[in-house]
C-alpha cells in the first residue's frame, strides 16, 4: 500500500486514505488501470503544480521557465526514444483532449473520419455521436465481424465507400493484433490519414510484444497510464515535421492552456522507468496473465470476444454465458472486491450504461506481483461468483480468499531494482 497522508483538511485527508485502503483491498482488472511507482507519485505531487507557462521549451510566454523546460525535453526526448518516432509533444491532459486536439490538426469541421464502432471496441473519441468526434465531424464506423476480429478487405470496403479523410485504429476493448501495415495500405488507396490510438497496448509495443505503428502511421497518441504504467496524462507523436507543427498548434493554444508541469515530470520518470530492462520483463509477464487468465475463462465454457487475447485485456459475453448484464457483473464482483468496468460487445442490445459484457485486464495486477497460478485462481473466482451471483454465503467466502490474494501481494513502491 502507498503511504498514507496526513493533511490539515481531515476530510481529504481520511477520503484519500480510504482510496489507497480501497486499492490495497481489491483486485484491480479495469484494463484502463494500473499502480505507479512512488517515484512517480513524487513527480506529480511536487512544487512544480505552482508553474505556469505557456508555450513550449524555449517559447514560452512566462518567465522563470529554465526549469521547466529542462524537464519537458527530457520527456520528449525519453518519449522519442521510447516508440523510435522524431517528434512528441508530451503536454496533452488526457487521451481525449489528445484526440481532439489531433482532429483539430488534421481535419475541418464536418470532415470524415473513419473508425471502429463503440460495441465492437472503438473509444468514445473515434466518432461517437455523443463524442465531440462524432458531433463535429462526419464519422462512420467500420466493424469487427462474426468472430470478433478486424476484417481489413471489410474495412478497405467500407473505406471506399465512405472516402474518409482520416481513418483511426488502435482501440479501447479489442484483444487482438492490430496490423498497423495493412491500415497504412488502406489508408494511401483512399487518401486518408492514419491515426493510430495506441493508449491500451502503448507497453506491449515498447517492449517488442506488439507491432509498433511508428513506420505506418501519420500521428500516434497514447495515455500515459494502462499499460505505460505512468501518470494519468497522454502525447501525441509523429514522424512528420509539418503535422508535427499542426499539432503543437493545436494542443496549445488551440485546446489547452498552460501544461501541467507537475504531470509532465511524473511523465518523463514513468519513461525512464520505461526504459529499464525491468519494464520489459513486465510486459512479458504482464502477456502471459492474460494470456492464462483468458484461457482459464474458454476452458470453462464462456464466450470471450475474439477468442484467445494476444494482449493485456479480453471481454467475456456475461449475458451469453451468465445470463446477466455487464452492470450486474460489476456490482456482484465488486461485492468480493473484484474490480472491472462493464463493456458494450460486438452488437450489444443494452445500452452502453447496461451492457452485456465486462473487460478484464491483467496490467495492474501484474504491477503487483500476480502472475499465472494468481490469475488462474482470480478466473475460477469470477467464474463462481458469476454462476451464483444470488449465494451471499458463496460470496463471503470469496471474498475472504481475495483478501487472503491482496495481502500476500501488496502494492510496490518501486519497480525498479536500486
Amino acid at each position: 500500500m502507498y503511504k498514507k497522508i496526513a493533511l490539515l483538511d481531515k476530510k481529504i485527508a481520511d477520503l484519500i486514505n480510504d482510496e489507497n485502503q480501497r486499492q490495497a483491498d481489491h483486485i484491480e482488472l479495469i484494463a484502463s488501470e494500473n499502480y505507479v511507482s512512488e517515484d512517480v507519485l513524487k513527480a506529480a505531487g511536487s512544487c512544480l503544480t505552482n508553474k505556469y507557462g505557456e508555450g513550449y521549451p524555449g517559447r514560452r510566454y512566462y518567465g522563470g521557465c529554465e526549469y521547466v523546460d529542462q524537464i519537458e525535453t527530457i520527456a520528449q526526448e525519453r518519449a522519442k526514444q521510447l516508440f523510435n518516432v522524431k517528434y512528441a509533444n508530451v503536454q496533452p491532459y488526457s487521451g481525449s483532449v489528445a484526440n481532439a486536439a489531433v482532429y483539430m490538426a488534421l481535419l475541418e469541421p464536418g470532415d470524415k473520419v473513419l473508425g471502429l464502432s463503440l460495441d465492437s471496441g472503438g473509444h468514445l473519441t473515434h466518432g461517437y455521436k455523443i463524442s465531440f468526434s462524432g458531433v463535429f465531424y462526419e464519422s462512420h464506423s467500420y466493424t469487427v465481424n462474426e468472430n470478433g476480429v478486424l476484417d481489413y478487405d471489410e474495412i478497405l470496403k467500407k473505406a471506399k465507400e465512405v472516402k474518409p479523410k482520416m481513418i483511426i485504429c488502435g482501440y479501447s476493448a479489442y484483444s487482438q493484433i492490430v496490423e498497423f501495415d495493412k491500415f497504412r495500405k488502406i489508408c494511401d488507396e483512399v487518401g486518408a490519414y492514419l491515426f493510430a490510438d495506441i493508449s491500451h497496448i502503448s507497453g506491449l509495443i515498447i517492449a517488442g510484444l506488439h507491432p509498433s505503428p511508428s513506420p505506418y502511421a501519420d500521428v500516434i497518441m497514447t495515455t500515459t497510464h494502462k499499460t505505460l504504467r505512468g501518470t494519468r496524462g497522454a502525447m501525441i507523436m509523429t514522424n512528420d515535421e509539418e503535422i508535427y507543427k499542426k499539432v503543437n498548434r493545436s494542443v496549445f493554444p488551440g485546446y489547452q492552456g498552460g501544461p501541467l508541469f507537475h504531470q509532465i515530470a511524473a511523465k518523463a520518470v514513468s519513461f525512464y522507468e520505461a526504459l529499464q530492462p525491468e519494464f520489459i520483463e513486465y510486459q512479458q509477464q504482464l502477456l502471459n496473465n492474460s494470456k492464462v487468465f483468458c484461457q482459464t475463462f474458454i476452458n470453462k465454457g464462456v464466450k470471450v470476444i475474439s477468442g484467445l487475447t494476444k494482449n493485456h485485456l479480453f471481454m467475456i459475453d456475461v449475458k451469453t454465458s451468465y445470463g446477466i448484464t455487464g452492470k450486474y457483473a460489476t456490482e456482484v464482483l465488486s461485492k468480493i472486491n473484484i474490480t472491472v468496468n462493464k463493456n458494450s460487445i460486438p452488437n450489444d442490445t443494452e445500452t452502453p450504461m447496461v451492457s452485456s459484457g465486462i473487460r478484464l485486464g491483467s496490467a495492474a495486477m501484474t504491477s503487483r506481483g500476480f502472475k499465472e497460478d494468481e490469475f488462474i485462481i482470480i478466473a475460477n473466482l469470477i467464474d463462481k461468483a458469476l454462476r451464483d451471483p444470488e449465494n451471499e454465503s458463496l460470496l463471503t467466502v470469496i471474498k475472504k480468499e481475495i483478501a487472503k490474494l491482496t495481502s500476500s501481494f501488496p502494492i510496490k513502491r518501486s519497480y525498479i531494482k536500486r
